[in-house]
């Protein structure tokens, strides 16, 4: 296995206009990107720089997203995953496998256009974890 850098931070929220106004205005953020929606993973998202990794701020799109739970637990929001990129996903994916570490759910297209999948945070230190193949 050979893990990249920290892609990015994912932050669970009840409203990504609020986290946007955290970021600005108390972190001093001056990189925010435009929200989108992601429905086929029920979920909006917005995109954070910081001086070396993004913040990504996931908001969910119903009480059927899959972030829902996670805002019911923690009403104010909070850190939800790390991603990590990797050169292959095809590649990675078979070796966590390989080493018994649960994947939650298929690989597939994730916010940044690039596969993506998740690791199970039992597996992973207590951490949920994203995998994704570095963007070209």
């Amino acid at each position: 296995m050979k893990l990249g850098r920290l892609n990015h931070i994912g932050v669970a929220t009840p409203s990504i206009p609020d986290s946007i106004a955290f970021w600005r205005d108390v972190m001093g953020a001056t990189t925010i990107h435009e929200p989108f929606d992601m429905p086929e993973q029920g979920v909006k998202v917005c995109f954070v720089d910081t001086p070396n990794c993004q913040i990504e701020l996931i908001e969910p799109l119903g009480a059927d997203s899959p972030i829902a739970g996670f805002i019911a637990k923690n009403p104010a929001g909070g850190q939800h995953h790390l991603c990590f990129e990797v050169p292959d996903i095809t590649q990675a994916r078979a070796e966590f496998e390989g080493e018994g570490m649960r994947i939650l759910g298929p690989t597939r297209i994730g916010a940044h256009g690039t596969p993506i999948f998740f690791l199970h945070p039992r597996d992973m230190g207590g951490v949920l974890t994203e995998i994704m193949e570095t963007p070209k």
